[in-house]
């Protein structure tokens, strides 16, 4: 074997020291700055909405009404539900049980775009919509009950709440963060059983071993909603199409989960959606909705369509095939 001569030692030293030096500088910049580090969090809690502070709120009369508009977003249930203080219209869940955090969380179904969007058409009712139909519509769908009266204090006061969140984003303008993330699409269809076990590991310790959820211990409202049963949203609600609820669940679920630290994969996201869809619920028919058939998304679960995809895989997938039918000949929304 060649030696290597006394004099070339030092110099190889000094590589090593160097490469060594190289090497430590490369795991503390992907430490710091790396796609999962904490200044890439902190950097990424930069780029998404952040929803007005509370405190600034004025003390004044339309101030009472958004923090009234706040106070029933969040307790939706004892100011309008089953024995509300104000009126018996919903099933008891609260609005915040959906919309995170009073309606701020990034992906968390904010309102973060809902006043600088609004009015804007929608394919569902094949019309422009306020945010007072907006609303409504989550009254009707997801907590299953009666419209608002549109002169009551209660809608003023929640679409006053909504039009404050919103007051600093232009008009038409929808922030990084806004609403519900899109998950791509499976190239399987979403597996119940599969989704069963994910519920059972991740969800059922909240939500219960039957679906039902927890109430607060007055019995006034949920603590963690029913996903299914008597008591949650019907098969109207937007929660219902699964993309909706696999973005959902995926950046804020199990509770406490937010999209910088995220626990579930996109399979098991879709599958748990598929599960909790699979299970009874209120049936509500709405016939009205997508009078332009061609603008169902692929994964709006009842007829009729204009492909001949059985209605099991518009609900479950897959839904790239239903998505390349569609190329060329209509626009889903």
């Amino acid at each position: 074997m060649k030696r290597i001569p006394l004099q070339t030692r030092p110099m190889l030293h000094v590589l090593e020291i160097v490469l060594f030096a190289g090497l430590l500088f490369m795991v503390i910049y992907h430490f710091f700055y790396g796609s999962n580090g904490p200044r890439e969090k902190q950097r990424a809690a930069t780029l998404v909405w952040i929803a007005p502070d509370t405190a600034t709120i004025p003390p004044t009369a339309d101030g009472d009404l958004i923090r009234y508009g706040r106070e029933l977003i969040v307790h939706t249930a004892v100011y309008l539900g089953p024995h509300g203080s104000v009126a018996s219209i919903s099933n008891g869940m609260n609005c915040q049980n959906c919309h995170l955090r009073a309606g701020t969380q990034p992906f968390g179904n904010n309102y973060g775009s809902t006043a600088s969007t609004y009015p804007k058409y929608r394919a569902r009712s094949g019309g422009m919509e306020s945010v007072e139909k907006r609303v409504n519509d989550c009254f009707i769908r997801s907590l299953n009950g009666q419209a608002l009266d549109p002169d009551s204090r209660e809608l003023k006061a929640i679409v006053a709440y909504i039009h404050w969140l919103g007051k600093d984003i232009p008009k038409g303008h929808r922030p990084p963060g806004s609403g519900i993330r899109d998950l791509p699409y499976l190239a399987r269809g979403a597996d119940t059983a599969a989704g069963r076990k994910v519920f059972q590991q991740k969800c059922q310790r909240c939500h219960g071993t039957n679906g039902g959820g927890m109430m607060r211990p007055d019995d006034a409202e949920f603590l963690y909603p029913p996903l299914w049963g008597a008591k949650s949203y019907n098969t109207g609600a937007g929660i219902y199409r699964l993309s909706r609820f696999a973005g959902y669940v995926k950046y804020n679920m199990p509770f406490g989960t937010n999209y910088s630290n995220i626990q579930l994969s996109d399979e098991e996201a879709w599958d748990v959606a598929a599960f909790v869809n699979s299970q009874p619920r209120p049936v509500k028919a709405f016939p009205a909705d997508w009078p332009d058939i061609g603008s169902k998304p692929p994964d709006h679960p009842f007829g009729p369509f204009t492909d001949t995809f059985p209605v099991s895989q518009h609900k479950y997938g897959p839904f790239n095939p239903i998505v390349l039918a569609h190329q060329g000949r209509s626009r889903f929304k």
